[in-house]
């Protein structure tokens, strides 16, 4: 799809059909400023480079792979786990010198973790442990 959108778009710009390349870039559904860098794309190195598709996998720059060793690291440490996700954002600003902001924080564990928050249910203070277990021994 859009490598027929690039070629379309030489294809028009030779035969002139359209008057400016605003026109042509509102034909194609593209930014101009896409089209432009097709269009350079081409002057540089003709078609074969206009038509090559570069990858657009980034890994992230603020988390790098020695705070994602330590997330997992912590992460996976039953003993020593976050309490939120605030508090893995405020361990990676002490441990890291990195301000994380809170949604990015939250949307990296989740999607590399699989984290989630889990809330326990409140227990009663006057809820009494032995009653406890000796109901569920007879039930």
């Amino acid at each position: 799809m859009v490598l027929e959108k690039r070629v379309k778009c030489l294809i028009y710009i030779k035969t002139e059909k359209f008057r400016t390349r605003q026109d042509l870039a509102d034909a194609l559904f593209i930014h101009v400023r896409t089209m432009e860098r097709w269009l350079n794309n081409y002057k540089k190195g003709s078609t074969v480079l206009m038509l090559t598709m570069k990858p657009k996998n980034k890994g992230s720059k603020i988390i790098t792979k020695e705070i994602h060793k330590g997330l997992e690291q912590r992460v996976n440490d039953p003993d020593n786990c976050f309490l939120g996700y605030w508090d893995a954002q405020q361990w990676v600003a002490d441990t890291y010198s990195v301000d994380v902001k809170y949604n990015r924080i939250r949307t990296y564990l989740i999607k590399h973790f699989k984290t989630k928050l889990k809330a326990p249910k409140k227990s009663h203070y006057k809820k009494d442990d032995e009653a406890e277990k000796a109901f569920l021994k007879t039930s």
